[in-house]
């Protein structure tokens, strides 16, 4: 059974071509670089991890309830509809739910491969090419592992979202060599860590929470690696330069915050796109949902030094403002604590049971006589 099968609605084409542009810049300087940037790409080389080994894909996993998703945080709690929903019903929604969110996650790894790729062939410095090329294997083994889990865990997959889409193709298309940074590392990825730490910090099913666990451990180093380099060249734009910036990420993430809701699930349930949209308007989880997704991006947008009037704005429209003064370092740090801290239980569990089995092995030895 191919992908095709297990989408939900298939897509009219399984490729998507962006047409490219901008130029490819070769640096002939081997032997000049920043000291941070070159230490993150050492970091990148030494913590590459085999996703087929780390992972325990032996862990059972409902597909009726893959996340262990509690009745108040599904969109059609509380309404008209959810009263005539059966268990088996709510199982279904449950699984739909999680194979949206993953195969956006999905998609946008996918995405972020070809960014990460875009930036080696375009940056101008050598030492972000080294860390790109690092970013860039990083991103294919979270594309096979969202793909892996979405084809034997969950069994169905969803189309990448239009406004998604949208806003990789509008990163892809822009000739400047930094955009691939802002709307992949600071937009895209932006919302996805925050969505993969709410999901993280909430699961009670293991094996979910060691792919996003290990995955944020991952993307921690891509958004340092984002920081420096675009904090680097935005201090010497013009306000203009800044200000074509500071649009972009407006858009983005007026785009994101009001579409990334999974009215796509609600419609595969029968409910006319306009009511779907405004039972997600209305649901107060999703409400914390879309504020929480952008506890990544405002520091960031802060740090990296856009923080024109005009988005500033924006924000406070969005009702996030408040987290422009979050420790992004701080956050980043816990990220990679979580992932060690789960990989130290696992591993001191298979101890203790490796263990068990030589003294159980040696009692029995014991007592088998002559």
């Amino acid at each position: 059974m191919s992908t095709y099968d297990r989408y939900t609605n298939a897509p009219e084409s399984l490729q998507w071509q962006v047409p490219a542009s901008g130029a490819a810049r070769f640096s002939w300087e081997y032997d000049d670089g920043r000291d941070r940037l070159l230490a993150l790409y050492q970091k990148g080389k030494d913590k590459q991890w085999d996703g087929a080994k780390r992972i325990d894909w032996d862990l059972e996993v409902d597909p009726y309830d893959p996340l262990g998703t509690p009745d108040e945080a599904l969109t059609l709690y509380g309404s008209r509809h959810w009263a005539k929903l059966t268990e088996k019903d709510k199982g279904e929604l449950r699984k739909h739910y999680t194979s949206w969110q993953f195969s956006q996650f999905l998609h946008g790894e996918q995405g972020a491969m070809v960014c990460a790729a875009r930036i080696v062939e375009s940056v101008p410095d050598l030492d972000a090419k080294f860390y790109s090329a690092t970013q860039t294997m990083d991103e294919a083994r979270h594309a096979e592992i969202y793909g892996r889990f979405l084809h034997e865990k969950v069994g169905m997959l969803y189309p990448v979202n239009d406004n998604l889409q949208g806003l990789l193709g509008d990163t892809l298309r822009d000739s400047r060599w930094d955009m691939p940074y802002l709307g992949m590392q600071v937009l895209i990825e932006g919302l996805a860590l925050a969505a993969f730490g709410l999901l993280r910090d909430t699961t009670d099913k293991p094996l979910p929470k060691q792919i996003l666990a290990y995955v944020m451990q991952d993307e921690a180093r891509h958004v340092a690696f984002g920081r420096m380099a675009l904090r680097d060249y935005y201090k010497q734009l013009s306000d203009a330069e800044l200000r074509e910036r500071e649009e972009f990420v407006i858009e983005g993430c007026y785009l994101m915050r009001n579409r990334l809701s999974g009215v796509e699930v609600l419609e595969n349930f029968g409910i006319p796109r306009q009511e779907a949209a405004e039972l997600s308007e209305q649901s107060e989880f999703l409400q914390l949902f879309r504020k929480l997704l952008f506890s990544r991006i405002v520091p960031c947008v802060k740090d990296i030094g856009l923080w024109g009037e005009r988005l500033q704005k924006a924000y406070l429209d969005m009702g996030v403002f408040e987290m422009g003064d979050a420790n992004l370092d701080l956050l980043m740090t816990q990220d990679e604590e979580i992932a060690e801290q789960l990989d130290r239980e696992r591993f001191a569990e298979e101890d203790r049971a490796r263990v068990a089995e030589v003294e159980e092995a040696i009692a029995e030895g014991g007592t088998a006589g002559p």
